[in-house]
């Protein structure tokens, strides 16, 4: 199994639209395959970067492309509705049960309510995931253009550094300030950014975190 064949799986893709619909009928910013391949490709690089091998990074794609497929049952606990549903569809797969077991455990631990970095494949994906921050994950035709939609439509630039010398993931965001100020950004994100410093300690590193060009994590 590889990741662009589980990209190809219908099964996985509707799971994607009825979750990536669901959730944004109760107002959440887009969680659609867009934002999933962003996370496979994102996670898969940082692994890559860091020198784990080929088979580990396409592993951590494979779980970045599937890591939300749980909001299809719930956004409540999507993480584990997502691995206990991924579990499913791999078990059909000619992944290994170590392979999928990875896998899963990944997707679970995920959210940053109820999961934390347990080994690489999580580590990549967390930081993959709560990284994707930026205006064109806000819908346009949101009921309420809310907290985390103003969060999210204030940031004019995001960019995604690892230097491999000073073994420093750094996430780089330009904010408006006239939508969403400092105090309200880290309202919504500190959890998130705290969740990316362990899984950046887990692969070694640090996570900083500027934004407007100041140091703030």
């Amino acid at each position: 199994m590889t990741y662009k064949e589980i990209m190809k799986n219908e099964e996985v893709k509707e799971y994607l639209r009825k979750g990536n619909s669901n959730i944004g009928v109760l107002g959440y910013t887009d969680h659609s395959e867009t934002h999933c391949v962003l996370v496979a490709e994102r996670a898969g690089n940082i692994l890559k970067k860091f020198s784990y091998s080929d088979r580990e990074v396409e592993l951590a794609k494979i779980a970045g492309y599937m890591h939300d497929i749980g909001n299809a049952v719930n956004r409540h606990r999507h993480a584990e509705y997502g691995a206990l549903l991924a579990n499913e569809i791999l078990r059909e797969t000619d992944l290994s049960i170590r392979e999928r077991v990875k896998i899963v455990s990944a997707i679970g631990n995920h959210d940053e309510s109820t999961g934390g970095a347990t080994d690489c494949l999580s580590a990549a994906l967390i930081i993959a995931d709560k990284t994707d921050v930026r205006r064109s994950r806000v819908r346009k035709n949101a009921a309420a253009f809310d907290i985390h939609d103003r969060v999210n439509y204030a940031v004019t630039e995001s960019t995604l550094k690892i230097n491999l010398e000073k073994k420093v993931i750094s996430l780089n965001l330009q904010v408006d300030e006239s939508i969403c100020t400092m105090y309200e950004y880290f309202d919504i994100f500190l959890g998130r950014m705290m969740m990316c410093r362990g899984a950046a300690e887990l692969l070694g590193a640090k996570f900083k975190l500027t934004a407007n060009g100041s140091k703030i994590l």
